[in-house]
């Protein structure tokens, strides 16, 4: 297994990229030297828990993806916080499919709950969405604002 500190790293060096700061930038908003970050991203030193703490805010990530998400195992880069990629499914004869375990765990979904499929087919956005059935239940204006948000998006 990899160090955790070339964990933290490479995803130091990712999420600057994709935030198009410079090292300089981070430094700044994190309240620490340019030398400092680059030291962090090189794996030469560790950011202590307050400074990850910044920098997950900063990269609006966990501090635990900070720390421990592997970019190399997941084949994927890390996710903004509360946001899941729980892989890939296959869709049976039928049409069925099989929700990974993790994501069954981290929604509590369980034999016999009922899930609502949305689809958009605009082709920036299109996807399908499963929504738990309570909550479409609970709230039918929620389920009219998603449907007709972006009708009213696509007026202006």
């Amino acid at each position: 297994m990899k160090k955790q500190s070339n964990f933290i790293s490479q995803n130091l060096i990712t999420l600057r990229q994709f935030h198009k700061y410079s090292q300089e930038e981070v430094a700044e908003k994190v309240g620490v030297t340019r030398q400092a970050v680059a030291k962090w991203e090189a794996g030469e030193t560790v950011p202590d828990i307050l400074n990850c703490d910044a920098l997950a805010t900063l990269y609006n990530v966990s501090v635990d993806d900070l720390i421990h998400f592997s970019q190399e195992d997941e084949r994927m880069p890390i996710p903004p916080r509360g946001k899941h990629l729980f892989g890939t499914v296959k869709v049976g004869e039928r049409g069925q499919v099989v929700l990974p375990k993790t994501a069954r765990d981290l929604f509590h979904i369980k034999p016999g709950d009922l899930l609502v499929v949305l689809g958009d087919e605009n082709p920036e956005s299109a996807g399908i969405a499963l929504v738990p059935g309570d909550t479409i239940l609970r709230n039918i204006a929620f389920l009219r604002d998603m449907l007709y948000n972006n009708e009213k998006e696509e007026e202006k």
